[in-house]
């Protein structure tokens, strides 16, 4: 496993829609640890996560969800299931969707980061439309910046942790090599697990694979305009 640190890659302004999405995500889960108890937890969750299933029919698949259930498409990019997956995805956050926000302004930003979610979120359902297993996370929107930064910065440097066997390397990676490697295993994985009809185990390839895409088509029409990519490496 590959693990960015930090980039190499300076912005020009202060990412505070890029904090502010990241308070926004950790503020959530701290409201689930806070719950009583697991009843509560798995209350909150059946509220606010997306059910595939529930979003391809129009009906709740249970008592708890909000209505309409379409609603769960945003609400779900807030929810995380657990310390591991929101250290991952806020750190991927930190990293790369400053560089995106510098690159786009905040207005453009936001739009982006809520469509790329959706469009993981859409990719996700395509692929398993019957599900009903409750699906969180801000992984698609987060996969749209990686396309999005690999698009505007694919030769910056990523400081990244790397095994080699049992030593651990600290090494600068192009972003190209980074993200490109990181796709290529989602792409892979996703491509494994629908062909063996599994759920990919808790993991929505998917997701990531449609936030990825729709990342990279996203800042393309973003920035075409300016007639060139002003902020590529």
């Amino acid at each position: 496993m590959l693990l960015p640190i930090r980039d190499e890659n300076p912005t020009r302004r202060f990412p505070y829609l890029t904090i502010a999405l990241l308070i926004m995500n950790v503020a959530v889960f701290i409201v689930m640890l806070r719950l009583p108890d697991e009843a509560a937890v798995n209350t909150f969750f059946a509220a606010y996560a997306m059910y595939p299933h529930a979003v391809v029919t129009g009906m709740p698949v249970t008592a708890d969800s909000i209505e309409p259930v379409y609603l769960t498409i945003f609400t779900s990019m807030f929810l995380h299931g657990g310390f591991l997956h929101i250290a991952f995805n806020m750190l991927f956050l930190w990293i790369f969707g400053n560089n995106i926000e510098d690159a786009l302004g905040r207005g453009k930003f936001l739009v982006f980061y809520f469509a790329t979610g959706v469009a993981g979120a859409l990719a996700h359902i395509l692929t398993d439309p019957n599900s009903v297993i409750p699906t969180v996370g801000a992984s698609g929107a987060i996969s749209g910046i990686l396309g999005a930064y690999l698009i505007l910065y694919p030769n910056a440097r990523v400081l990244t942790i790397v095994p080699i066997f049992f030593f651990i390397q600290i090494i600068r990676l192009p972003a190209i090599v980074l993200i490109g490697f990181w796709f290529l295993l989602q792409l892979l994985s996703g491509i494994f697990e629908l062909g063996l009809g599994t759920d990919g185990g808790g993991v929505a390839y998917f997701a990531h694979i449609g936030g990825f895409v729709a990342g990279v088509i996203l800042v393309l029409l973003m920035t075409k305009r300016r007639g060139r990519h002003p902020y590529l490496s």
